[in-house]
Parts: C-alpha cells; structure tokens; sequence
C-alpha cells in the first residue's frame, strides 16, 4: 500500500492473468489523450493485446496494476532484455500527478535491481510530458535523446544520492498530507457519543468542546437529536457536508459497520477508541485484519484501535480528540505512545513539569498509523523540534531506522522501549499481541539511527526538557557550579560515569572566579561557591564559566541556604543563560518545593545523577549529528550473479548450511579473502595438499555435524611437515569416525588479530551484520555490535569503536596496528553479500585475520534457507 501526494493510498500488487478483463476494462475506460500516448495511437484493444503486455514469467519481465477499493487504476511493467528492461506505465486519468507513477517506477526498479537488470528503457512521445516529468523528477541517471517527435529515455537504475534524497522529500510530503486530516480537520464526528457523562465517548466529545476546538463537532448517537447541546445525526452519512475525522467510540462488534459507514461518506481519517482487537486474541485479531482491509481498501488511514486519541494544541485547531480530563500546555514537543493507559499519566505528568506538547498521539495496536508515519508527520511539522516515542514493539524496524535517520538530523528523536527484560518483553508482548524484539538489537537500531534511548519516562522527559530549551552540547566538557562540595562531587561521579568529562577550566577563568569568590572557595571543577554564595556570585560565575572556550555546557546546582533567595537565584540563572555562546545550561535545585518559575527555561531536576544522565544523553546525540551521515558503496567488484547462483543451487537440495567449496566460492564472488585450502578425504590427499599449499598448515575435520571445531577438537595447527599432517589425519578419524566426511587442508595465516564478521536473519528486524572479537572471545566477552543492514562506511567505522578489543587493532601495548580499514571493508560486504542473497540465514566469519595489510576470512560458515515471512501483512509505503 502506498501513500500518494494527497495523502489517499493506492494498492499495488503483481499483475495476473486472471486480471486481463479488468485491465481491458481500464484500458478502454482511458480517456483518447491516454490512450494516445500509451500505445501511441489509439488502437483496438483486445484481451490478446492486453495478454501480450503481461510477461511469461519473472525471468522475463514484471507487471504491477495499482488497485483503488475493487478497480484497477493503474498498470505497469517492464520486459527484459539482457540487463536493460522496457517500461512502460498507464494511470487512470483521474490519478494523474497524484505520485502513482512514481510508485510504480520506484517498485519496479527495485524489483530490477534484485533480478540484475541495471538500465530501463522507454519511449515517451514527445507532448506527454506527465511521463517524461516522472522520469526527471525520480532522481534516477536520466539520459535522453529526440528523434520524430519521441523521446528515447535511459534511467539508470542505480540508487543514487539524489534518488534517496528526492525519494525521501516525497516520503515526507506524502505523510504530511496523509497525516493532516488528524491534526488539522475542520469537521470531527464522535460516533458513540451519548448524554452520560463519564462514557469514553462523552469524554471526548466533551473535550472537543471544552478545548475550543476551531473546527466542528458534531455528535454521532442513532437515537437522541442533541448531545451537548449539538445537533446529533444517526450516522456519519447523514451529517451534512464532509467530514474530515471520525472518533469511533462504539463495542468492537459495531466498529466495521461504522467504518463502513465513514467510508461511504468519504472520511479521510479514522480514529477508533475501541478495543477488542488484536490485543485481545486471535479472533480480536481477525477483526482487526477486517478492518484494516477495509480502511486500505478505501484510500483511508486509521489510528488505534485499542488508542486513548490525539491532540494538538496549536492555536488554530486546539484539537483535543482524548477522553483524558488533561489538555496540557502548548509548546514544541510532540510525543506517540503505544500505551493508551499510560498516555493518561504521560500528559499529566507533562503538565506538573511544565512541558509544552505540540501534539499527542496514542496510536494503539498500530496496523495502520505508527510511529513512522508520525514521524515523517512531525519532521514538516513547524511547531515541532522534538519528538518523543513510548514503543512497545516495531512495525517496520528496517523503515524507523531509515526515517529516523534522517529526521534525527533536524529533530531530536527521544524513545523508551519498553520489553528490556524477559519479563518486560512478556508484558509487552501480551499487552500488543506483538513480540518484543531482542534487547541488543534495539539498542543497535537506535544507535544507527541517532534515536536518544532512555530506560524510564522520567529520563525521557529530562532528555525532552533539554532538548526543548536549551542548545545541543557541542562537546562532552562539562564545568559543575554549586554552593554545596558534596552535591558537587555527586554531580562530578555522575558525569563521568555516564561519559562526559569534566572541562579543564582555563587560567583566565580560574583567576576571574577567585577575583570575586571567598578564598575558601574552589574554583577547580566543580567550581564551589560555598553556602554563602549570593544571587550575584551565581550571575557573575555562570557568565564566566560560559565565556571559557573548554566548557561545552553546565551543571549548576543550588541548596538552599538561609540567607540566599532561591527565586533570585534562578532569575539570575535564567538572564545568563539567555546568552549563553549557544551553550546548555542545566540546574538542580535540590529543595522541596521544585524549580522556582523564574527559572524557565532553564531545566531542573532534582538531584544530580538525574541531571548528568539527560545531559550526556543529549551530548551523545549531537556527537552523533557532528558525524558524517555516511554511505552504502557500490562495491563494483562483487559478483552478485554468481552469489545468487551459488545460494539457488543450495536451496533446490532443500538449504541448510553450506558445503566447504560454496562458502570459499561465495567469499570470492563478493570479494573476501580466505586462507587458502583444499578439500581432501585421505591422509594421502592432505600430505598431498599440504605440500602444494605451504607450510605450515592446520587441518580441520569437515562434516555436517562439526559446526563448532574447536569445541569438537577438530582443527589441529601449526602442522610443519608431511609426518605431521599424516599424523593429525589419522588422529582426526579415530576421534570423530563417522561425523568427519572431509578433511580441509588450510595455511596457516600467521599474526593479525582475531575478529568476528557474520550475519544473521532476524524474525523481526530482517538482517544484521555483527563484528566482535574473534574466536572463543566473542562469547566469553559479549563483545560484539549490531547494525541493521544495509550498512554504511560510517555505521562500520562505528561498530568496530564500540568493541572493547579496537584497542587491539590500533596498536596495543606496542604490538604494531592492524589495517583497520581492510576490516570496515569486509564487514561492508558481509553487509552487501546479504543484501544480495536474502535466503543467507546465518553466516559466521570466525575468526577474520586482520593483517598489518589486509584482512583474510580463516572459517567460514554459512546457512541458507527461504525466507521467513511470518504472517503475511501489508505495509504502507510513502
């Protein structure tokens, strides 16, 4: 499903041959113009002309149709010839520069690029600009050329930056368009609204009201006339007018009747409230498949159900679409919870700590409307500049990491995953009818996409409120100021602890600090003040701490002390910070009563640790904004025919993993160099071997069943001679007898450091690429990072710094450093490799030599098999 320019959606799907009566139906439904310019005149069309446009099979080509409720409005389709493909496209005239033809070609390239076709053709006639307008504007290597009035078009296929760029604004316009009807309607109807209060439904139509909604409300109730003093009509159809959003508040067994009812009257947006969906079991969940049909289906979008409802506070829509009694204060945080009980406690927990909400949304189960979509939503949203998430589980892992990639760079993402622990994620998983996804793998998600990962609400509102109100820390050097040497200290431990350092404060400040502190005062870092220090001492040393060039931010902290004036304190706080050299500043008052108002905007928080964690949290992420976004190569030097190749032949004998000559012939076809050895069955074959490769030489047992040699003892090293390897031989078939079928003769790569490079298929978040430290201790150390692919040269610069054994790589205790990059580069085609072939399972590249030159694969292990779709859903794309 996709999402057009308008914000409708648009079903595309293979087209069949049981679709030919349709597709002649469309054909002869275009208007002469279309017709035209499609088959270049207007010829008769009949079911054998519309047949020839359908290919044979894959192998030959692909055709699309694009589907609006039961009609076909849309068919495209290439034919292939060698690596180029001919394309061409027809959208009903009504779509017409509604993006479908975009869609189209953007599908079907995609579709290309896996099948190895690398250019489309097509000729345009030379008036139908529309065409030659999609093909311009696709951001695909276009060349042309005109002859008799017909344009001769070539894209190439490849993905490039301006593609990605240019796919990626209509991704974000898309949303917006889709997601207006929520937040900017100018008609709701409340379908379940009635006269008594303290019913869901009155809840919200009472808080339209009450919130001086700008648009109208009009009650939905199939037996009273008048609910809160509106006019009430039995159903939506009947309200006159159009409708932009319906909150359907009525028993789970009622909701597909309303919908329908909304779709007949041409509702844009569906909001319902009600649950008894997929969170409550499978026959819950065949309702929810129901009523998702029906709202794809229509071109419509939907939020919830099981939700508590939306808001937005701007001014001009004063939009509260909850039945929560909290309307909280304007402002520039927008928030998605996928828990609507605990939107409840959200919004009023908002409200004491005086966070303004540009909008709320609690989306529910989610089959429709997620965070991705909000996202996209909030990125073009003006009123917004942070974005906070409550997630339960992923919909489309793979499409976050993508969006908040690049939303991440403009608006600061903040996110609490619930499900961290076994009993967390079994919680979630019954509370969403989803299961919650590896720990380590979020938290690698989240990393790659420069998402603030916070363990409770409380740290994601302390991120939110620094985020809101001061400047992103340039850097990690923090100065502490304090009236008090142990709340100081506290601070000072905190920082540390959680990755800041503590700035190195300069000769010229430390000499105008002690120019007007006692003597008794430290004007080291923490700077402290001692308890008399007054409201001027707090203005005249936060200005001198800000003004030294080695401090990135501030702590301030403050206790009461007898004689100063708290409110004085925070005001002169507050006028520093107001010219702060685009520095953060951050505050704890460590008192009963909280931050005093004349603080704002200051944050406080109430303790030190609290304060230290939302500021190094906050300086991760703008370190993350300082590095490069990155890139996926092109790595022209992979073979990807012959991968696929090699990967197919293993599957038509049922999968599984592969043989010793597949894997060494896959790491050649993607360009990963391996130890050389031959495959030999005697002690003969191997001293053969042995002799012809060079010593010395190790000997591995082969066999289905020897997956884990070492702990098999099934590799014998450092064999020096003929003598040795006969000896190892024999010694390895009395061992393991019937579970050897092979013996694998290897040189031995002497040196290097030994690393981890492999890849996995996820049931939730497709395929990861891990590195880590080689051999035994990547399992006794846990020492290893995920990233999801496809990975960039940056995300693989990344994983390699988080390990704990980077230090080995770049020289450690005067050993020499290894070629760090001949490692990025591996793991970036372990990451291409995956790309190529989807049916790899698992592959283990263990351990990978990482040479003073080069890097060179020593075991390779690698599954195949089909991919796992689960459950088959359909996705909405923009």
């Amino acid at each position: 499903d996709v999402v057009l320019r308008d914000g409708s959606t648009l079903t595309l799907r293979p087209a069949r041959h049981e679709d030919i009566p349709a597709l002649l139906a469309f054909f002869e439904a275009l208007s002469f113009e279309s017709r035209y310019h499609r088959f270049f005149g207007v010829p008769k069309i009949d079911e054998d002309r519309v047949r020839l446009l359908l290919p044979i099979d894959r192998t030959r080509g692909c055709a699309l149709v694009g589907e609006c409720g039961s009609r076909l409005v849309a068919f495209a389709g290439f034919h292939r010839s060698g690596d180029r493909a001919e394309v061409a496209f027809t959208i009903a005239d009504a779509l017409q520069g509604h993006g479908v033809g975009t869609h189209l070609l953007e599908r079907l390239a995609e579709i290309a690029r896996a099948e190895g076709i690398r250019v489309f053709n097509a000729e345009v006639m030379g008036e139908n600009r529309k065409m030659m307008q999609v093909f311009l504007d696709s951001g695909f290597a276009v060349s042309q050329r005109i002859q008799s009035g017909v344009y001769h078009v070539e894209l190439s296929l490849e993905a490039t930056a301006d593609y990605s760029a240019r796919a990626a604004m209509r991704s974000q316009l898309a949303a917006t368009a889709s997601m207006r009807p929520f937040f900017e309607p100018r008609v709701v109807a409340v379908v379940g609204a009635n006269r008594q209060r303290g019913r869901i439904g009155s809840e919200i139509l009472h808080n339209l009201i009450a919130s001086g909604f700008r648009g109208t409300v009009v009650p939905v109730h199939p037996k009273v006339a008048v609910v809160e003093g509106r006019a009430a009509y039995a159903r939506v159809s009947d309200i006159p007018g159009p409708v932009d959003l319906a909150m359907i508040v009525v028993p789970a067994a009622q909701v597909l009747d309303s919908v329908e009812d909304c779709l007949a009257k041409g509702v844009r947006a569906l909001c319902v409230i009600s649950a008894g969906f997929s969170e409550s079991g499978s026959a819950g969940g065949e309702l929810e498949a129901a009523l998702v049909e029906r709202i794809r289906t229509a071109g419509c979008r939907l939020i919830g159900p099981n939700c508590m409802g939306l808001l937005n506070t701007d001014p001009a829509i004063q939009l509260n679409a909850t039945f929560s009694p909290v309307y909280p204060p304007a402002g520039s945080v927008a928030m998605s919870t996928q828990s609507g009980a605990l939107g409840l406690a959200i919004l009023d927990y908002a409200r004491q700590l005086n966070i303004g909400i540009s909008s709320f949304v609690s989306v529910g189960n989610k089959p429709d409307v997620s965070s991705n979509d909000l996202i996209l939503y909030w990125a073009e949203d003006p009123r917004t500049s942070v974005i906070l998430l409550y997630l339960e589980s992923f919909g489309n892992p793979r499409k976050f990491s993508e969006i908040a990639r690049r939303v991440g760079r403009i608006k600061p993402i903040v996110a609490v995953k619930a499900g961290r622990s076994r009993g967390g994620a079994r919680a979630a998983a019954s509370h969403t009818g989803a299961l919650a996804a590896s720990d380590s793998v979020v938290d690698a998600l989240f990393r790659q996409a420069g998402v603030i990962r916070t363990d409770t609400l409380e740290e994601l509102f302390g991120a939110a409120t620094l985020l809101a109100h001061q400047p992103i820390p340039r850097g990690p050097r923090v100065a502490i100021l304090t009236n008090a040497g142990g709340p100081g200290i506290l601070a000072a431990d905190a920082c540390e602890a959680k990755g800041l350092q503590l700035a190195v404060l300069s000769d010229a400040t430390r000499a105008e600090l002690s120019s007007f502190l006692p003597a008794a005062a430290s004007v080291g870092n923490p700077i402290d003040m001692l308890a008399s220090a007054s409201v001027d001492d707090y203005r005249h040393a936060l200005a001198t701490i800000l003004a030294d060039e080695g401090v990135d931010s501030v702590l301030t902290i403050f206790i009461p002390p007898l004689v100063t004036d708290a409110d004085a304190v925070a005001g002169a706080l507050a006028s520093v910070a107001r010219t702060s050299h685009g520095k953060p500043v951050a505050a704890i008052f460590m008192r009963a009563e909280g931050a005093p108002p004349a603080l704002a905007p200051i944050p406080c928080f109430a303790f030190p640790e609290s304060a230290a964690i939302a500021l190094a949290r906050v300086t991760a992420y703008g370190a993350w904004k300082q590095q490069p976004a990155g890139h996926v190569p092109v790595l022209t030097d992979v073979k990807a025919e012959a991968a696929k190749h090699i990967v197919e032949t293993a599957l038509r004998r049922g999968g599984g993993w592969l043989t010793t000559e597949e894997e060494q012939d896959l790491m050649t076809a993607v360009g990963i160099a391996t130890a050389p050895a031959r495959l030999t069955t005697t002690a003969d074959e191997a001293s053969a071997a042995a002799d012809a490769l060079g010593y010395p030489v190790a000997l591995k047992a082969i066999g289905p069943a020897l997956l884990h040699k070492t702990e098999r003892q099934a590799v014998r090293l450092n064999l020096q001679n003929q003598q040795a390897v006969r000896a190892a031989a024999d010694d390895l078939r009395r061992t393991l007898a019937t579970d050897m079928s092979g013996l694998l003769v290897q040189r031995m790569v002497p040196g290097g450091v030994e690393m981890l490079v492999g890849a996995l298929q996820d049931p939730i978040f497709g395929p990861l690429v891990v590195c880590g430290s080689g051999g035994i201790l990547v399992d006794l150390l846990g020492d290893s990072s995920f990233r999801l692919h496809p990975i960039t040269s940056q995300d693989a610069s990344d994983m390699i710094s988080e390990l704990k054994s980077a230090p080995l790589l770049r020289g450690y205790r005067g050993a020499p450093p290894v070629d760090e990059a001949a490692l990025r580069d591996t793991l970036l085609r372990v990451s291409a490799l995956v790309g190529i072939c989807p049916e790899i399972q698992e592959l283990d590249l263990n351990p990978v030599k990482v040479l003073t030159s080069g890097a060179c694969a020593v075991d390779v292990r690698i599954r195949v098999g089909k991919p796992h779709l689960g459950r088959p859903t359909r996705r909405v794309e923009y």
